[in-house]
């Protein structure tokens, strides 16, 4: 029987509306609420199951007792289409991110890989709004990376949507030891079309990334960056420095007997260790 209850909303304005998937324990622990932001491709869907059919982090942090919302970002799976979607910017998911923390009571942000500039940004405009961000591989704010020009292969034309790739897949997100393999086939079905114009912003193309007009707002902020050994687009000194631009915490996993660890890690085995890594970090700051 399960110790949750589980339900569905939305929220933002249409057609840019944000699909919430919510999980109500049992029993109120009385815990801050958490939000689980998934990154480019994906739709919040890689927080409830594994490929292989293990526990989520989404449901084991239920059953822990934390108030769990998990979405997808507004033109990305159950949230439906919106028009014009490959210029699509990041204001849209900051905004609708906004809209379900004003709905919710102040929350904890879990981001994972381009979400992380929705948390910097949404915790410089709406700093009351966010207890604590936990970034699983996050993308740094726009202040931290060099500014591409357009005719760079980093940047993507705005006339179509990007489609991950099978060979990219392979290569950033299903590379390292842990996640598992036998599986690739389902988890390559599960990812989704992406906007051209946030990977641009991401990459900060034409310097038109997201920057913070003073870090120092994120300061009261507990911060918490977890990174693999085995993500080859977030080596060790680029996540260490985002941790360290915002005074966070930064938690390399091999260096908490937690080897093998690449670009997805709720998928990966050991998905649920690394959970209670960030579940003691959020308890060790009162949360």
């Amino acid at each position: 029987m399960n110790s949750y209850t589980e339900t569905e909303f939305f929220v933002g304005d249409i057609p840019y509306q944000m699909y919430v998937q919510y999980y109500l324990p049992s029993q109120d622990q009385k815990l801050v609420p958490i939000v689980l932001l998934h990154g480019g491709f994906h739709t919040g869907s890689c927080f409830i199951k594994t490929p292989d059919n293990r526990q989520g982090w989404a449901v084991y942090l239920a059953e822990q007792g934390w108030k769990t919302y998990i979405v997808d970002w507004p033109g990305h799976g159950r949230s439906g289409f919106v028009p014009n979607f490959p210029t699509m910017p990041y204001q849209r998911v900051i905004d609708a991110t906004v809209a379900l923390l004003q709905q919710i009571d102040p929350a904890v942000i879990l981001t994972h890989s381009m979400s992380g500039v929705v948390g910097w940004q949404t915790a410089q405009t709406h700093p009351k709004l966010v207890k604590a961000i936990v970034g699983i591989a996050p993308g740094p704010p726009a202040d931290l990376l060099p500014v591409i020009t357009l005719d760079s292969h980093e940047a993507f034309p705005e006339d179509r949507p990007r489609i991950q790739s099978r060979e990219d897949t392979k290569k950033y997100f299903t590379n390292s030891d842990t996640f598992p393999q036998e599986t690739f086939e389902n988890y390559f079905c599960s990812l989704v079309a992406e906007s051209a114009r946030i990977s641009n912003q991401r990459r900060n193309v034409e310097g038109r990334g997201l920057y913070i007009c003073d870090p120092q707002i994120l300061f009261d902020i507990p911060i918490c960056v977890i990174t693999g050994d085995q993500d080859p687009r977030h080596p060790h000194e680029v996540d260490a420095e985002t941790a360290k631009y915002f005074r966070g915490d930064f938690i390399w996993l091999p260096e908490v007997g937690l080897p093998g660890h690449g670009h997805m890690q709720m998928l990966e085995h050991g998905n649920l260790a690394i959970a209670d890594l960030f579940i003691n970090w959020l308890h060790s700051k009162g949360l």
